[in-house]
């Protein structure tokens, strides 16, 4: 009498998306084999969320005091050593590249670094260390992720124009840095260098800061930008940006020339999915234009009978919570445990610079009716001097739909914003829940109790 034997996942890409489908296909029953090219964590460990949220934090006191300051509460400087701070990152790091590769190891994942070279029915070809090796599989998950956007006159250089990784990894702070692109990466490394002591100048050619978000909170944006001395300026065109005598140059529509040690283009990502024998799989892409194309997918995120693709290489989110969460459906529904749709429900947002910024749900649009309080009368951001900001909730027949908010520590509201938006709170629901006194979710709460009133 034999067993059947297990079901084989082939996933690609240990990402967020990546690694999640590797240890629920493992834990699921699945034959799992873990593809990637690189180091385990993809974008978000290695050169996006982790990274940046470090430097925020050890550059945070930097701001901190300076706003005691300005109260006269408080006196003194702050000196952030950089050299010391990418040091205990790169620590910080690989210590979760060796808790996540024992973590695979313990759940019978097989971990293989190579490079997906193509796919055939049933069968991910793989090449890495002079060596290629046949997996065939009967479900493949795609977690191909995404790489940095660029366009003709505005790209990295590998000079003194440059994109986030190296960025990221300064030892040194330059005197002047200009920012290319004012969505959260853009801004968050703003804030990191203006509190280095740098020359910060944000452009972006959209007509406001965080043009994914409420045009109100670019309003804020912009507001503690100037308070802070970082020429911000949304809605210019930029005509090339190049390094010239080893700085970057950039010039804007009109002529007008801006000269700085360093820039950093961060204008959004595309797609990575460029991979042979896709399309003949019946994989189809949103962009026909080479490395631009989102794997479009169904209800399922199935591309195709068998081959699904997560997280950024599909273009639904560019999110790394909605890449593990679509991971982890995909090997589930792999392995025969999920059948329904994919329906997550809404997903939070967060930027984490300053000021941070938190959305979950629906952006209030003109007509629409809102509730909201400032977070001037909140007495932890008062007591932070960090008073600008509000949250805003959008409502419809009279359940919540929206929750935005920016401010001092706006992005600790997400999970319970999540949870009142996927549950479509009403007044009643928010009265009866006791909110904690004195903290900044009591903004929240005023927003949540707050009289309604039409978006103008």
């Amino acid at each position: 009498m034999t067993s059947n034997p297990a079901k084989r996942l082939v996933v690609v890409g240990a990402g967020p998306g990546g690694y999640e489908a590797a240890l629920t296909g493992a834990t699921a029953g699945l034959a799992v084999t873990l593809v990637e090219r690189g180091k385990l964590g993809g974008t978000c460990l290695n050169w996006g969320c982790i990274p940046t949220k470090h430097l925020l934090a050890t550059t945070l006191a930097v701001e901190a005091l300076a706003a005691q300051a300005k109260q006269k509460l408080a006196s003194g400087t702050v000196t952030p050593d950089l050299a010391a701070i990418q040091a205990k990152k790169k620590k910080l790091i690989a210590a979760t590249h060796s808790a996540m590769a024992a973590t695979l190891q313990k759940a019978g994942v097989r971990h293989v670094t190579a490079n997906l070279t193509g796919v055939a029915p049933g069968l991910a070809q793989v090449a890495g260390g002079g060596e290629t090796e046949d997996l065939p599989f009967d479900a493949l998950i795609l977690a191909l992720g995404s790489r940095a956007a660029s366009f003709p006159g505005v790209k990295p250089d590998g000079q003194a124009v440059l994109g986030v990784a190296p960025v990221l990894d300064f030892t040194e702070a330059p005197e002047s840095l200009v920012i290319v692109g004012a969505g959260a990466i853009g801004l968050e490394i703003a804030a990191v260098y203006h509190r280095l002591g740098t020359k910060v100048t944000l452009v972006d050619a959209a007509p406001r800061l965080a043009p994914a978000e409420d045009p109100d909170v670019a309003k804020v944006v912009a507001q503690v930008m100037r308070r802070q001395g970082i020429d911000a300026r949304p809605g210019v065109t930029v005509e090339s940006l190049v390094t010239e005598d080893g700085r970057a140059k950039l010039t804007l529509a009109g002529g007008e020339t801006i000269l700085a040690d360093k820039a950093l283009v961060a204008i959004g990502r595309f797609a990575a999915t460029v991979v042979p024998g896709l399309a003949d799989c019946g994989v189809a892409f949103a962009d026909p234009s080479p490395n631009r194309s989102w794997i479009k997918t169904g209800d399922t995120l199935e591309a195709a009978p068998g081959i699904y693709a997560v997280g950024d290489c599909n273009g639904r989110v560019l999110l790394a919570h909605a890449a593990s969460s679509q991971g982890v459906y995909a090997a589930r529904h792999a392995a025969g445990m999920e059948t329904g749709p994919y329906a997550p429900g809404p997903i939070p947002g967060c930027y984490y610079g300053s000021p941070e910024i938190m959305r979950v749900g629906a952006i209030a649009a003109p007509g629409d009716l809102v509730s909201e309080a400032a977070f001037v009368a909140n007495p932890i951001a008062q007591a932070h001097a960090d008073t600008p900001g509000f949250a805003r909730v959008a409502w419809k027949n009279d359940k919540v739909t929206g929750i935005t908010a920016v401010g001092h520590g706006a992005s600790t509201m997400a999970t319970l914003a999540t949870v009142i938006v996927s549950q479509a709170w009403t007044r009643n629901q928010a009265e009866e829940l006791i909110f904690p006194h004195p903290g900044l979710d009591e903004t929240l709460k005023a927003a949540l109790l707050g009289e309604k009133k039409v978006k103008a």
